[in-house]
């Protein structure tokens, strides 16, 4: 079935099936007078005129009563974006986008685009064209303040018509960029709160609350982890080499700062480590994450904040030693240059 795609009130286009088109108009969202475009259209064009057995409820039978609250919110399908990665310790991922189509990105991620993308920058993930209001607006900005995120996404849409273009997103320290499927795992995936780096426009950008007091006070990744849930491609980021382990009722104990992202069918816990002589003597940390269950789990062999204290601890300014300058020359020439 061809892609449809529409141009809101606020000139936004979206990528639907016929059938999401036909609900967007039973609900008003499509008006007659809505641009429409698909495959084998030599331009935009009214709905009415293209598909005029859109609006038949119009003059035909009237539609059913709205439930209270209002019509439930339509899950909005992800644009259906082409990639690839490029490099191996500081990766970056260059997203393919044909006309219309749109990815979105923590704010200052790009890293270069093509002549014909666009991109704004609005508060939120445009992931439900149904949600409006004032207080929508501030339910969403306090989220991602609790995440520490930017308040902002930037949306990178192809304006132009007749041809593919690129946008390319780096990854912010080494390590190795995950593309994700949502819809391989569920529909949800939960990650630590820094680790999303872009996805298709549609996806939902959330946070999830830890249950458990011990898990988000010792579990490394905090009291709240990022939520993403949709149909389409996401992409995430971790440190190192990345590992994907398959839980099928067993259990499994990661160091704490190792996690990286699991399915919704994982339960993730803390547990103290050992002995009081293994915890305070072992290396290890005090606690390690348990996760059990049955889903899906990435782990990373590096996360950024232990490569941060290695380099802080080797930084001569900071009290460190220099290691494998090797001369009494290096350590001269530093002070002349005043290193």
């Amino acid at each position: 079935m061809k892609p449809w795609f529409y141009v809101d009130s606020e000139n936004q286009r979206h990528q639907v099936t016929e059938e999401q088109l036909q609900s967007l108009a039973d609900s008003g969202i499509v008006k007659p007078t809505s641009l429409v475009w698909t495959e084998g259209q030599a331009q935009w064009a009214p709905a009415s005129q293209i598909l005029p057995a859109l609006f038949q409820n119009a003059t035909g039978a009237p539609p059913p009563p709205l439930p209270a609250g209002g019509p439930p919110p339509m899950p909005m399908r992800a644009h259906d974006v082409d990639y690839e990665i490029h490099g191996n310790e500081m990766q970056l991922v260059e997203i393919e986008l044909d006309p219309g189509e749109t990815v979105i990105a923590e704010a200052g991620g790009m890293n270069y685009m093509d002549d014909g993308i666009t991109f704004e920058t609005k508060m939120g993930d445009g992931s439900n064209p149904n949600e409006g209001g004032i207080m929508s607006v501030l339910k969403n900005v306090g989220k991602r303040m609790l995440t520490g995120e930017s308040l902002f996404m930037t949306h990178f849409t192809n304006r132009a018509h007749a041809c593919k273009k690129r946008v390319a997103f780096a990854a912010p320290y080494p390590g190795k960029i995950i593309p994700l499927k949502l819809s391989d795992y569920g529909g949800e995936i939960l990650c630590e709160k820094d680790a999303f780096l872009c996805a298709a426009y549609g996806t939902a950008v959330g946070i999830a609350f830890q249950k458990r007091f011990g898990a988000g006070l010792f579990g490394g990744e905090g009291f709240i982890l990022q939520k993403l849930q949709g149909d389409g491609l996401a992409f995430i980021h971790a440190g190192g080499t990345i590992i994907k382990k398959e839980l099928k009722g067993e259990t499994m104990r990661v160091d704490t700062g190792c996690l990286v992202a699991f399915t919704k069918g994982v339960s993730y816990d803390i547990q103290r480590a050992g002995n009081l002589k293994s915890m305070f003597f072992g290396g290890e940390g005090l606690f390690l994450t348990t996760l059990s269950g049955h889903g899906t789990v990435w782990l990373q062999s590096l996360p950024f904040s232990r490569l941060a204290d290695r380099i802080l601890a080797n930084a001569p300014s900071a009290g460190g030693k220099s290691t494998g300058e090797g001369s009494l020359l290096g350590g001269i020439g530093r002070m002349l240059d005043g290193n």
